[in-house]
């Protein structure tokens, strides 16, 4: 009974994961996504993790999903808890294999940008994220 009371009372987390995927020129991918407010809908890789999943299963996955692309995760960037139940997790990655090809029904648009040349609507967390080199 005590089992089943906690249980119910416990805290749930979402964890949103992201990171920064860098190719051998410095450049980073970002996406554009479809579902985001408009005006800040470029930005990372991003997803939730899964039940059972780590955190670094998860970004590649996200990745692998969204674009096509295999990564190799690195290391971790950031951490941070986010909006009510939810804790944010960043990491930093390199491409590894796969083609671009974007799943169309969660992202319009991805490429590889320069971190001195990111799009103006790009979310602002992940302008912070490229530029001090995945770590806030």
């Amino acid at each position: 009974m005590l089992r089943k009371w906690v249980r119910r009372r416990r805290a749930r987390f979402m964890v949103g994961v992201t990171g920064v995927v860098r190719d051998g020129a410095g450049r980073v991918l970002l996406l554009k996504h479809r579902f985001w407010p408009e005006g800040r809908q470029w930005g990372l890789p991003s997803g939730y993790a899964n039940k059972g999943e780590t955190f670094e299963e998860t970004f590649a996955r996200e990745v692998r999903e969204e674009t096509g692309l295999e990564v190799r995760v690195r290391r971790i960037a950031h951490v941070k808890s986010g909006f009510q139940m939810r804790m944010e997790v960043a990491y930093e990655a390199e491409p590894v294999g796969g083609t671009m090809r974007v799943n169309s029904f969660e992202i319009l648009e991805a490429g590889w940008f320069d971190p001195d040349d990111l799009p103006d609507d790009i979310q602002p967390e992940h302008r912070l994220l490229v530029s001090h080199g995945g770590r806030v």
